[in-house]
């Protein structure tokens, strides 16, 4: 969408307004509070605003777990925390803790870890169904660092010449976690993880994604879960999806959030990509739950 397809402020219930934050790409929306069930006209209202910015963001929210919750599902159906890691708890089996303490770079370094999510990927896409929305609240933020980024992946499709935008619209890639989730294994003394890893096989979705609300055409292609381009040879699958890579990330498809305490971020994972900067010396930790998705369908339709 154009700046001119975008959000009204005149669509906005009483006391909302949004703030847009690049050109194409993320806004702040002003006047919410998630602690509090929404109306359908707001719920609605912050469907629109994902449609338009992809990302949308909220200051100082200070929601609870069941907050976070009860927001999410106004999105649409929940899905568990991850498929190899569970919930925050009995209560919550749907919040995943992305805590830094349990990712230590090293003794001594409690709190200067990540949460493997300092590369660029779009959520679980070695689903056949990745989800269509995530919601993100900030628990505790250290002082310095700990950045979240999104990357347009509808304006990373649009800026392409057409030749390789023509390309593009007739390749599958092949998606798999098994490279990115080898710490399971290796984490894994009871051996419970591994053979939950080893039941996520492989799965097939079009290099090129028509999202089901839009009808927009974007990337779904990224650099930690896609593993080739069926069809060429892996010289040519690497080079171009390099290049897809390279060109996503560009400065001007992307948005930097500098996280506080109870911020919370939503994002439609159908045509965005993110990365979390790892640059923080202190304690990080972020909830996060995800909303199902459907099967990916490309510019020629479903590919099986």
């Amino acid at each position: 969408m154009t700046a001119t397809d975008q959000v009204r402020v005149d669509d906005l219930p009483a006391g909302w307004s949004i703030e847009p934050l690049t050109g194409t790409l993320g806004a702040v929306l002003h006047g919410v509070d998630l602690s509090h069930s929404l109306t359908e006209r707001e719920a609605a209202a912050v469907r629109s605003a994902l449609l338009s910015y992809r990302v949308v963001f909220f200051r100082d929210q200070q929601i609870t777990p069941v907050q976070q919750v009860q927001f999410a599902r106004t999105l649409g159906t929940l899905t568990p925390a991850h498929p190899l890691v569970g919930g925050l708890d009995d209560d919550h089996p749907e919040v995943l803790q992305l805590d830094s303490d349990d990712y230590p770079l090293g003794v001594g370094n409690r709190g200067k870890g990540t949460s493997y999510n300092n590369r660029w990927h779009t959520d679980v896409t070695f689903s056949a169904t990745p989800p269509a929305f995530a919601v993100l609240a900030g628990r505790v933020i250290p002082r310095r660092g700990g950045d979240t980024l999104w990357a347009d992946l509808v304006d990373a499709y649009e800026t392409l010449s057409t030749p390789i935008q023509r390309l593009l619209d007739d390749l599958v890639a092949v998606h798999d976690a098994s490279a990115t989730f080898n710490r399971f294994r290796n984490e894994d003394p009871s051996g419970e993880q591994r053979a939950k890893l080893a039941q996520l096989q492989p799965v097939r979705h079009p290099v090129v994604r028509v999202h089901p609300e839009t009808g927009e055409r974007g990337l779904f292609v990224n650099d930690t879960f896609t593993a080739a381009i069926e069809g060429l040879s892996p010289a040519e699958s690497d080079a171009l999806l390099r290049l897809l890579y390279e060109h996503t990330i560009a400065p001007e498809r992307v948005v930097r959030w500098h996280w506080r305490e109870g911020d919370v971020a939503v994002w439609d994972n159908r045509s965005t990509a993110h990365y979390a900067a790892a640059d923080y010396t202190e304690r990080r930790v972020m909830h996060r739950i995800t909303v199902a998705g459907d099967r990916p369908v490309g510019v020629h339709g479903s590919i099986d």
